[in-house]
């Protein structure tokens, strides 16, 4: 049964709703079994082809527990938003909660997914990031009328997730690939390799990601090969990506950045879609 209403709750940088119609075109045209997406993010892919059997990961703890709690509790995260407010001065004190680890772990899981959606969604232009500390630290983003609650698109992931058989993790992506059965199709969509030196953002936890992080998701890739695991990866379109997987499918798309510090950053750009399959 596909659901309608279900999209992206969060903003995310690198998010793939505007790229849909060119991923989902370039997909094995077999039914898909099992599903898994070891960079879940926003979860524009996942949310569009809804799968009934699906492997989500990321490595952001505090995203992985929005989507547990959405699963879980959606009611009670839809009541613990509708009482924040759109200022600047309970953004700040929302977002220092993190400040004192004991005090922030002590939160409730619903209490912690609130502020991450709050803060995605009131922050300056909409771009998650973590210091080395793992504290959140962008500035209030000064919008009219952020839509911070959406309880209709919350109640449709939730209905969605409890009507299918999903499995959140947040480890390393390694580790979610290692037990896929035979028949999975992956869709890996990591931090893009940078195009430039300024380009160069992978704050989304304090872990970063780095080119040796690349060339250790590109040796996954060949594993899946032998075990009979097809996958589908997004990237940025740079001679590293180019000759890392150069015996790979791969085919260029066209994308625009929604979300850049510099505005005039945004527009068109081109990317790479690698697939062990034709």
């Amino acid at each position: 049964m596909y659901y309608e209403n279900v999209s992206p709750v969060l903003k995310w940088a690198g998010g793939k709703t505007h790229l849909l119609g060119q991923l989902t075109s370039l997909m094995p045209n077999e039914e898909i079994t099992t599903y898994c997406e070891p960079f879940l993010g926003g979860g524009a892919m996942l949310f569009s082809i809804q799968p009934g059997v699906a492997y989500v990961n990321d490595i952001n703890a505090g995203l992985m527990n929005v989507y547990n709690v959405i699963k879980h509790f959606p009611e009670a995260l839809i009541a613990e938003l509708s009482g924040y407010e759109n200022t600047a001065e309970f953004y700040y004190q929302i977002r220092g909660l993190d400040r004192d680890a004991e005090q922030f772990a002590a939160l409730s899981a619903v209490k912690q997914a609130a502020r991450f959606i709050y803060l995605d969604k009131t922050c300056f232009n909409g771009l998650y990031r973590e210091n080395r500390q793992g504290q959140f630290n962008v500035s209030y983003g000064k919008y009219k009328n952020p839509d911070f609650v959406n309880a209709e698109g919350i109640r449709a992931v939730s209905q969605y997730f409890n009507a299918a058989d999903i499995y959140f993790t947040s480890v390393d992506f390694s580790e979610v690939l290692k037990t896929l059965p035979a028949g999975s199709f992956v869709y890996l969509d990591p931090p893009y390799d940078p195009v430039s030196e300024t380009a160069n953002f992978t704050g989304y936890t304090r872990y970063g990601f780095t080119r040796y992080d690349h060339i250790r998701l590109k040796q996954c890739c060949d594993e899946m090969i032998a075990k009979g695991i097809k996958f589908m990866l997004s990237n940025s379109n740079t001679n590293f990506i180019r000759q890392l997987y150069a015996g790979y499918n791969i085919t260029e798309v066209s994308a625009r950045r929604v979300i850049n510090c510099n505005g005039d950053g945004r527009g068109a750009v081109t990317e790479l879609v690698i697939r062990n399959y034709l």
